[in-house]
Protein backbone atom coordinates (compact mmCIF):
# COMPACT_ATOMS: atom_id res chain seq x y z
CA UNK A 1 0.00 0.00 0.00
CA UNK A 2 1.47 3.42 -0.90
CA UNK A 3 2.14 5.85 1.72
CA UNK A 4 -0.21 8.91 1.78
CA UNK A 5 1.10 12.27 2.69
CA UNK A 6 -0.64 15.85 3.50
CA UNK A 7 1.25 18.88 2.11
CA UNK A 8 0.79 22.28 1.71
CA UNK A 9 1.10 25.08 -1.08
CA UNK A 10 1.58 28.85 -1.07
CA UNK A 11 0.14 30.71 -3.61
CA UNK A 12 2.32 33.90 -2.91
CA UNK A 13 0.72 36.65 -5.16
CA UNK A 14 2.99 39.96 -5.41
CA UNK A 15 1.22 44.09 -6.74
CA UNK A 16 1.79 43.05 -10.07
CA UNK A 17 -0.38 40.00 -9.82
CA UNK A 18 2.27 37.71 -10.76
CA UNK A 19 2.70 34.28 -9.08
CA UNK A 20 5.58 33.23 -7.04
CA UNK A 21 6.76 29.43 -8.28
CA UNK A 22 9.73 27.58 -7.00
CA UNK A 23 11.90 25.15 -9.20
CA UNK A 24 12.31 21.42 -7.85
CA UNK A 25 16.19 20.98 -7.62
CA UNK A 26 17.29 18.10 -9.33
CA UNK A 27 18.18 16.10 -5.93
CA UNK A 28 14.80 16.31 -4.88
CA UNK A 29 11.82 14.04 -6.01
CA UNK A 30 10.07 15.43 -9.33
CA UNK A 31 13.16 17.40 -9.98
CA UNK A 32 12.88 20.63 -12.38
CA UNK A 33 9.21 20.39 -12.16
CA UNK A 34 7.28 23.62 -11.18
CA UNK A 35 5.75 24.12 -7.97
CA UNK A 36 4.13 26.27 -5.03
CA UNK A 37 6.15 26.32 -2.40
CA UNK A 38 4.96 24.67 0.91
CA UNK A 39 5.56 21.25 1.92
CA UNK A 40 4.74 18.17 4.67
CA UNK A 41 2.25 18.88 7.72
CA UNK A 42 3.57 17.72 10.69
CA UNK A 43 2.11 16.46 13.33
CA UNK A 44 0.54 18.40 15.57
CA UNK A 45 0.06 21.40 13.12
CA UNK A 46 -2.80 23.17 11.49
CA UNK A 47 -2.27 23.49 7.46
CA UNK A 48 -1.64 27.29 8.26
CA UNK A 49 0.88 27.01 10.70
CA UNK A 50 2.45 24.37 8.55
CA UNK A 51 2.95 27.00 5.50
CA UNK A 52 4.44 29.60 8.05
CA UNK A 53 7.05 27.09 8.89
CA UNK A 54 7.66 25.80 5.65
CA UNK A 55 8.06 29.02 3.75
CA UNK A 56 10.02 30.41 6.62
CA UNK A 57 12.44 27.93 6.26
CA UNK A 58 12.23 27.02 2.06
CA UNK A 59 11.80 31.15 1.51
CA UNK A 60 13.55 32.66 4.63
CA UNK A 61 10.23 35.21 4.35
CA UNK A 62 7.06 35.31 6.43
CA UNK A 63 3.95 34.82 5.49
CA UNK A 64 0.31 35.75 6.32
CA UNK A 65 -1.99 32.91 5.40
CA UNK A 66 -5.58 33.22 3.65
CA UNK A 67 -8.05 31.65 2.50
CA UNK A 68 -7.67 27.96 1.02
CA UNK A 69 -8.08 27.45 -2.92
CA UNK A 70 -7.69 23.78 -3.43
CA UNK A 71 -7.32 20.51 -1.72
CA UNK A 72 -5.94 18.04 -4.02
CA UNK A 73 -5.54 14.10 -3.69
CA UNK A 74 -2.84 13.13 -6.79
CA UNK A 75 -1.61 9.30 -6.76
CA UNK A 76 2.49 9.36 -7.40
CA UNK A 77 3.99 6.00 -8.81
CA UNK A 78 5.40 5.92 -5.08
CA UNK A 79 3.38 8.05 -2.33
CA UNK A 80 -0.12 9.71 -2.60
CA UNK A 81 -0.14 13.10 -2.08
CA UNK A 82 -3.10 15.06 0.18
CA UNK A 83 -2.39 18.73 -0.78
CA UNK A 84 -4.00 21.87 0.10
CA UNK A 85 -3.12 25.12 -1.41
CA UNK A 86 -3.99 28.97 0.32
CA UNK A 87 -3.71 32.03 -0.81
CA UNK A 88 -0.49 33.79 0.79
CA UNK A 89 0.97 37.27 1.31
CA UNK A 90 4.49 38.48 2.34
CA UNK A 91 4.47 40.47 5.31
CA UNK A 92 8.46 40.10 6.40
CA UNK A 93 11.59 39.61 4.03
CA UNK A 94 12.11 38.60 0.42
CA UNK A 95 12.02 35.58 -0.81
CA UNK A 96 14.96 33.47 -1.31
CA UNK A 97 15.79 29.57 -3.19
CA UNK A 98 16.97 27.81 0.19
CA UNK A 99 16.07 24.63 -1.29
CA UNK A 100 15.14 24.91 -4.65
CA UNK A 101 16.67 25.43 -7.88
CA UNK A 102 15.27 28.55 -8.66
CA UNK A 103 12.37 30.64 -8.11
CA UNK A 104 10.26 32.95 -10.63
CA UNK A 105 7.90 35.52 -10.57
CA UNK A 106 5.56 34.44 -13.58
CA UNK A 107 2.09 36.30 -13.95
CA UNK A 108 -1.05 34.67 -13.61
CA UNK A 109 -2.28 34.17 -17.34
CA UNK A 110 1.54 32.49 -17.94
CA UNK A 111 1.71 29.91 -14.80
CA UNK A 112 0.91 27.13 -17.66
CA UNK A 113 3.68 27.64 -19.33
CA UNK A 114 5.89 26.01 -17.02
CA UNK A 115 6.15 22.50 -16.19
CA UNK A 116 4.29 21.55 -13.09
CA UNK A 117 4.29 18.82 -10.18
CA UNK A 118 0.79 17.08 -11.22
CA UNK A 119 -0.72 17.80 -7.68
CA UNK A 120 0.23 21.51 -8.30
CA UNK A 121 -2.36 21.47 -11.63
CA UNK A 122 -5.48 22.03 -10.69
CA UNK A 123 -5.20 24.99 -7.99
CA UNK A 124 -3.67 26.78 -11.74
CA UNK A 125 -6.98 25.49 -13.60
CA UNK A 126 -8.70 26.91 -10.53
CA UNK A 127 -6.52 30.21 -10.43
CA UNK A 128 -6.63 30.60 -14.25
CA UNK A 129 -10.42 30.09 -14.02
CA UNK A 130 -11.23 32.38 -11.24
CA UNK A 131 -8.70 35.38 -13.24
CA UNK A 132 -11.24 34.53 -16.15
CA UNK A 133 -14.39 34.89 -14.69
CA UNK A 134 -12.78 38.61 -13.43
CA UNK A 135 -12.30 40.09 -16.37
Amino acid sequence: MKKSVRVVGAVIENEERHILCALRSPNMTLPNLWEFPGGKIEQNETPEQSLKREIAEELSCIVEVGEKIKEVVHEYEAIIVNLLTYKCCITEGTPTAEEHAELRWVPLAELNKLEWAPADIPTIDKLLLADEVHK
